[in-house]
């Protein structure tokens, strides 16, 4: 009889699982099943660039079976619950799937309605976000008749898919007023829970500084309590206060709702797992990828691609009752788009923050690391051909899924030890 591996999800993650694993697991032993709410797969990155024209809805977006191996079966249906108790998952239409194995790549989502005042009367008028679809074309509109007051780039809370994605929205905004004649009319504001620019020092320290020479005023360390639409003003648990004639936010992001619904996940909807090896805690049955699991790494493609690489193998040796040899390192991989045709390059894991360099070969590069090139953009560019015929085909990359610290200069880093 056949067995069954389910997964939950057809976006990146769960598009490499299914991909990688048909080739490994014999058609006659193995059915693999994968099931989304729809049939549109979305190359997320580009919501970036949606706002500002660069792409256009078409180059965004392919119908997620045309992405999915010969041999993988794609069931369009909302999960309604989990029994892992009985290896069952329920669709909210009624049927019902049988798993040996089940990989939840459910992703993350942003909830405007968890923040009071967000989701208004305000909402998509004045008040926008860039990490859907829909928002994105919504704010090109916005933008196009926005031509003077206070222009607010905001993050509710960590930890969020895609963390550079805020700043590059800002550093964008600013240079496209700046072509557009309109900077000196436009205060630009980035707001941020965190006590920096960004979550890394040696990279919060440089990117902070772009800001500071794009005269771009930094708001951290502030914590949303709600917004008052009325007066159009974001208001933080110590009562400070941040006025906007615009507000582009990222909201508060969750995971999957049915992951709370199976008390699978944590207090966001996450799921536990080890780090390593993206195995649940709980069940060893189930493993999450992607950004439905808790790991403490970046919600980003490079994760779910470096990621998958190594629970590919991982997944073959759990299945025949052999330890998992592989160790996911938490590599994650970002270009961070700066404006004017230009771009930075960061590459760190769990243990290793941003540093300076050459990527991905020493001294050679072509790729300089924390530095603004227009290679980095370019690559930054590029990259959308390579995911949709390489990186979700599951073909191989020729990049190592550890990190490397050839190329890296650890001069920064001492001196941030100090």
């Amino acid at each position: 009889m056949k067995k069954r591996l389910v997964v939950l999800g057809a976006g990146t993650a769960g598009t490499m699982v299914v991909n990688r694993l048909r080739p490994l697991l014999p058609a006659q032993d193995w059915d693999i099943t994968v099931v989304d709410r729809d049939d549109e797969h979305r190359y997320q990155p580009g919501y970036l660039f949606l706002p500002f024209g660069t792409y256009t809805e078409k180059q965004v977006t392919r119908p997620r079976h045309t992405v999915l191996a010969d041999g993988v079966d794609f069931m369009i249906g909302d999960v309604d619950v989990i029994h892992p108790e009985t290896n069952v998952v329920a669709l909210m239409d009624g049927r019902v799937l049988t798993y040996e194995y089940l990989v939840i790549a459910s992703g993350t989502s942003p909830r405007p309605d968890q923040t009071p005042g967000m989701l208004g009367e305000q909402w998509r008028r004045s008040i926008f976000d860039f990490y859907t679809y829909d928002g994105a074309v919504a704010l090109r509109e916005a933008l196009k008749g926005f031509d003077h007051g206070r222009l607010v780039v905001h993050i509710t809370d960590m930890p969020i898919k895609c963390p550079v994605a805020p700043l590059e929205f800002t550093f964008l905004a600013e240079a496209w007023l700046r072509e557009h004649g309109l900077r000196d009319r436009v205060e630009l504001v980035f707001v941020t829970p965190l006590p920096g620019a960004f979550t890394k020092p040696i990279a919060s320290a440089r990117l902070g500084s772009m800001l500071e020479e794009r005269k771009i005023v930094l708001e951290a360390d502030f914590l949303l309590e709600h917004i008052d639409a009325e007066t159009k003003t974001l208001v933080s648990y110590d009562e400070r206060e941040v006025p906007f004639d615009l507000l582009v936010t990222v909201p508060l992001n969750m995971g999957a709702d049915f992951v709370a619904r199976s008390g699978l996940g944590d207090e966001l909807n996450y799921v536990p797992v080890d780090k390593h090896t993206l195995l649940s805690t709980a069940h060893d049955t189930i493993f999450a990828v992607g950004d439905a699991c808790d790991i403490p790494a970046s919600k980003a493609g490079s994760v779910a691609h470096f990621s998958v690489e190594i629970f590919a193998d991982n997944f073959l040796q759990h299945i025949a009752g052999q330890p998992m040899t592989g160790s996911f390192d938490g590599h994650t991989n970002c270009f961070i788009e700066s404006g004017d045709h230009k771009g930075l390059l960061i590459d760190f894991n769990y243990d290793t923050e941003p540093l300076p360099g050459k990527f991905p070969l020493p001294v050679i590069g072509p790729m300089d690391l924390l530095k603004e090139t227009r290679a980095n953009h370019l690559g930054k560019l590029a990259f959308r051909w390579i995911y949709w015929n390489v990186l979700l085909p599951g073909r191989p990359m020729p990049l190592p899924s550890h990190m490397s610290m050839l190329g890296k200069s650890t001069d920064d880093l001492s001196k941030n030890e100090e």
